[in-house]
């Protein structure tokens, strides 16, 4: 049965497009917390266009359940993780332009960078996870790299047009999930998953953890963080 982490980074998009100080993503913590998120995910970027150190130094002080902070292989960033260690770190690909993160991380062609990025996360005591397109040679440079779990980029599943596409990307998760776990690491899973595409996914034999962001905030705006958190978490666990 996987645990479920909740994205709140859309809730600090709401709050940088006026630069003011609401919605909290600190309250919005707490109140996922409430309806029974296992963790909460943030993603720090270089940018900060969401989420602020603020945010994360706030949180790694009140957040009871795990901390998942997304970042790129970024020298400063790095820092402060190391410095707040949260309890798992995943290392993303980060592009300017995105409206969010699409596409998983290019281990195999930033081999050192990466492995040196989890070193030092590794060594401050966090868990290392990489966000990584469902790709045999990812996950083969992730074992490379030292890496604790891959999360598995579900993208193409969730944007499928028809239900045969969306059936053959899943198959493509499945064999992924098998490489990652026979590799020993852990198996997680994120991205587009809705109310509507998730249950298959939560079904992956060894899914261990799913992180979900924009649909359960979106379902938020109309019946609350705390009943979203649990309408979602109610499907992933059957």
């Amino acid at each position: 049965m996987p645990t479920l982490g909740v994205n709140i980074d859309h809730v600090a998009t709401v709050r940088q497009a006026r630069m003011t100080n609401e919605p909290d993503p600190i309250w919005a913590a707490t109140l996922a917390e409430l309806g029974g998120a296992d963790g909460i995910t943030l993603h720090l970027r270089e940018d900060r266009r969401h989420i602020q150190d603020r945010d994360l130094r706030l949180m790694s002080e009140t957040v009871a359940v795990r901390l998942n902070l997304e970042l790129a292989c970024n020298e400063e960033v790095l820092a402060i993780a190391c410095d707040t260690r949260p309890y798992q770190a995943t290392l993303v690909p980060e592009r300017r332009e995105e409206v969010t993160t699409e596409g998983g991380l290019d281990v195999a062609g930033n081999l050192a960078q990466v492995s040196d990025s989890v070193k030092q996360l590794q060594d401050a005591g966090i868990v290392v996870s990489l966000f990584l397109d469902p790709d045999p040679a990812q996950i083969e440079a992730a074992v490379a790299a030292g890496a604790t779990a891959v999360e598995l980029h579900t993208g193409a599943y969730a944007h499928a047009s028809a239900k045969y596409a969306a059936d053959e990307e899943l198959k493509t998760l499945h064999e992924s999930a098998r490489q990652v776990g026979e590799a020993g690491m852990t198996i997680h899973a994120g991205h587009g998953l809705t109310y509507r595409n998730v249950c298959p996914v939560a079904k992956i034999p060894n899914m261990g953890e799913l992180n979900i962001g924009h649909s359960i905030i979106a379902r938020a705006v109309m019946v609350g963080l705390e009943q979203a958190v649990r309408d979602m978490r109610r499907l992933i666990v059957g």
